[in-house]
C-alpha cells in the first residue's frame, strides 16, 4: 500500500509500531527511526546509492533489525504543490519498495532539507560535516512531521 493520505497510513497500522524515514537522494538515501510510539525520531544509517537492488537489500536488513512496520518517504514536491523530476523518481522508487510488504506514506518534504541546514549551521557545523549529516537529518525532520501527524489522526 503507498498513499499520501495520513489517514490510510494510520488505519494500515493499528497497532503502531517502529517507522522508518527515508530522505532519498540521487547519491544517497537518508535513514530515521522512531520508536514504537511515535513520539520522536531519530537520525540512522546513510545508504550510499548503487544498484537499486542493492540499496532495497541494505534498506530491508535496516527494517527487519529494527522491527520496522511502515515506510515514511520524503516527497520532493515543488513549491507549488506539483510534481517535479524527482517526484517522480521517488514514487518509482516507492513503487519499487512495495513488495516489501509495508505501508508507505509518501510525505510532503517540501523545505526540509533547508530546516536541517539552518539548524545545522545554526549549531556552527563546517561544510563538509554538514554535507556528513544532512541527509539523515533531514529523514529525522520528514519522519517526525508525519509521526506528529499521525498522531493526531
Amino acid at each position: 500500500m503507498i498513499t499520501t493520505a495520513s489517514a490510510d497510513f494510520r488505519a494500515a497500522l493499528p497497532a503502531g509500531g517502529r517507522l522508518i524515514g527515508l530522505d532519498v537522494g540521487t547519491k544517497t538515501i537518508g535513514t530515521a527511526l522512531c520508536d514504537a510510539g511515535w513520539s520522536f525520531a531519530s537520525p540512522a544509517e546513510l545508504v550510499r546509492r548503487t544498484k537499486f537492488s542493492k540499496d532495497k537489500a541494505a534498506l530491508q536488513a535496516l527494517m527487519t533489525a529494527q522491527q520496522v512496520k511502515g515506510i515514511v518517504i520524503g516527497l520532493p514536491l515543488n513549491l507549488d504543490g506539483t510534481d517535479s523530476p524527482r517526484t517522480q523518481s521517488t514514487r518509482a522508487f516507492a513503487r519499487n519498495m512495495d513488495d516489501i510488504g509495508l505501508p508507505i506514506l509518501l510525505w510532503d518534504e517540501r523545505w526540509s532539507t533547508v530546516a536541517v541546514e539552518r539548524t545545522l549551521i545554526e549549531q556552527d557545523f563546517s561544510r563538509a560535516r554538514r554535507a556528513e549529516m544532512i541527509d539523515n537529518m533531514a529523514a529525522a525532520h520528514i519522519l517526525q512531521a508525519a509521526i506528529d501527524a499521525l498522531v493526531n489522526v
